[in-house]
């Protein structure tokens, strides 16, 4: 669960990127440590990298940066952008995008920038995969390897959400007050979590009730569910990748069906696939270990060629 421990300050890059926007983020490791670069899904902030889970990488090793993407956290938020049209997006009309994953990518780089590092290791989670993805399609040579986790590759024909789990994270009544918003997030965490791994009740609360407070803004939730809509199917693209590639995906994830992530290993050349039995679409507290082995393994391989 994320503390006030100072191991875990926060900063700011200001003006990263041609949008010249803020990014809030935290660095930790030695600063001589292969670099992690960590990138968090759709309504989701750098607090969704589970504090134990980033010790866990940078005791193996590594040096991790996890960071709020635009229109998340900490992060500027695109206020001057106009309204956001998921269900017109979805029937394919993307004139309400404001921004497409490439844009986030470049954020990314440009938090790299900030940050004056030349190249890092690029991890990202769900949609934070997609615009890993687009790092290494659109920014090759700032990459050392991809992680792409619980991720897709933007087709539709593949990873999509259980209509079951959209009916009960979408449908019913709408959550209005702080107290049900943070109930309605960590029951969704609840649904779509690993079978194999249970969840820490209090923790998903604490969580869900921790972004409430630092980041509560609907609409850019809904911008950035538009600009991934809006940024297609990248599968033509994935196949001239020639990052060294790691895909790690569940068996039991309801959000982002296991095809979007065998989909993304089979486009990109030599990529590793990893698909793991009762894994859900979360870091649920007993799988954080060995999601973290995985990720070393592979970092300190490519950082040995």
């Amino acid at each position: 669960m994320p503390t006030d421990s100072p191991a875990f300050e926060e900063s700011i890059a200001t003006s990263i990127g041609p949008a010249r926007i803020d990014i809030a983020y935290q660095r930790l490791g030695a600063l001589d440590a292969p670099p992690l670069l960590m990138i968090m899904g759709a309504a989701a902030q750098m607090i969704h990298w589970p504090d134990d889970f980033c010790l866990l990488l940078v005791e193996r090793g590594l040096q991790i940066i996890r960071f709020d993407n635009r229109d998340a956290g900490h992060s500027t938020h695109m206020t001057a952008a106009p309204p956001p049209n998921l269900p017109a997006a979805l029937a394919g009309d993307l004139s309400s995008a404001s921004y497409t994953l490439s844009d986030m990518a470049a954020d990314s780089v440009g938090l790299l920038d900030a940050l004056q590092i030349e190249t890092a290791h690029v991890l990202g989670a769900s949609m934070g995969g997609q615009i890993a993805q687009t790092m290494a399609i659109e920014h090759p040579h700032r990459l050392r390897s991809l992680i792409s986790l619980m991720s897709t590759t933007g087709n539709k024909s593949v990873g999509q959400v259980s209509p079951t789990i959209m009916r009960k994270v979408f449908g019913g009544p709408r959550a209005v007050t702080r107290d049900e918003i943070i109930q309605h997030r960590a029951n969704a965490m609840r649904l779509v979590g690993s079978t194999a791994w249970p969840s820490d009740e209090a923790e998903l609360l604490a969580r869900a009730a921790l972004a409430y407070d630092r980041d509560h803004d609907e609409t850019a939730i809904a911008r950035q569910a538009v600009a991934t809509v809006a940024s297609g199917d990248r599968t033509a693209r994935l196949c001239q990748v020639r990052v060294p590639t790691l895909v790690l995906h569940g068996l039991a994830d309801p959000m982002v069906d296991v095809t979007g992530g065998r989909a993304t290993a089979e486009a990109i050349p030599g990529a590793e696939l990893i698909l793991m039995e009762g894994m859900g679409h979360n870091l649920a507290p007993g799988l954080r270990p060995i999601l973290a082995d995985h990720i070393a393994s592979f970092i300190h391989r490519i950082e040995a060629r």
